[in-house]
């Protein structure tokens, strides 16, 4: 039993901790392999490598989903709390390099899908201790939390433009000018309000046109709020984080000026207290 459990806490320390060698080395040689998967799946999609090569690259396709699913099943035998390992970030994502394979079987097109794999490329950080790039990376997830409400504002907002400018269209141009449906016009007026344009749909009277005009420039006068918002919100979390890191030494400089004063009214106090026991 003693030896079971001394095994489990020997692999964990492997393929859980980056902060020694034999954990270090196991995470770059996980690296390179989904490395090594993700050329195998940008190969496959090309047509003359698919044709030549599909048997071979089926087959070293399937190595690596096997050697994946080796390695999340130690994960959960070796892990304390397998449960909470297995609906994590990480655990989650692990699962998910294996699952598109497993389709692949019934759906070959499925197969592309581990392109996801590439997200477990985020245990770089880990690897090459880059946790400064991480904590860059909480940043833009305060912003996110922050701005999430005028987000979520600004979108109904633009939804409900949309459509109201494809409803317009497609009472004004009609279906003999490509506006179909209403779903066709709101196709058009995000087409349109974003500035993208792909030109597969043009407005062909004068009133259409007068819409689409004021269309464009809706578009451009809102396509910053969004940005404005997330910016100010990441500008918030920054100055949030510098105030704390100020706070954190004075308040230890107090902590540290205020140790002698207590000592010394301390020593007031004791030597009062002596001098009343006398009497």
């Amino acid at each position: 039993m003693d030896s079971n459990k001394n095994w489990r806490e020997d692999l964990y320390v492997i393929i859980f901790q980056s902060d020694t060698p034999a954990g270090r080395r196991f995470d770059s040689i996980l690296l390179l392999i989904i490395l090594a998967s993700l050329v195998i799946v940008i190969l496959d999609s090309i047509d003359t490598v698919h044709q030549n090569y599909a048997d071979l690259l089926a087959y070293i396709e399937w190595g690596f989903t096997v050697v994946f699913a080796i390695e999340y099943g130690l994960r959960l035998y070796c892990s304390p709390k397998p449960l909470r390992y297995a609906f994590s970030f990480y655990g989650l994502v692990d699962l998910l390099a294996i699952v598109p394979g497993i389709l692949a079987l019934y759906y070959s097109d499925a197969q592309y899908l581990l392109i996801i794999r590439i997200i477990r490329m985020l245990r770089i950080f880990r690897v090459l201790k880059l946790s400064p790039y991480l904590k860059q990376a909480n940043y833009l997830m305060t912003a996110l939390r922050g701005s999430k409400q005028k987000i979520v504002v600004f979108l109904l907002s633009v939804s409900t433009l949309v459509t109201v400018f494809g409803t317009l269209m497609y009472v004004i141009e009609g279906p003999e000018h490509g506006f179909t449906s209403i779903p066709k016009g709101i196709y058009w007026a995000i087409v349109t309000l974003t500035t993208v344009g792909f030109g597969d749909i043009v407005p062909k009277t004068p009133l259409g046109q007068v819409v689409s005009s004021l269309v464009m420039i809706t578009g451009y006068s809102i396509i910053a709020v969004p940005t404005g918002i997330f910016t100010a919100e990441l500008a918030n979390a920054m100055r949030g984080e510098q105030l704390h890191t100020i706070a954190r030494p004075a308040r230890k400089t107090a902590t540290n000026t205020a140790q002698p004063f207590a000592r010394v009214a301390a020593m007031h106090c004791s030597r009062n207290w002596n001098k009343q026991s006398a009497f």
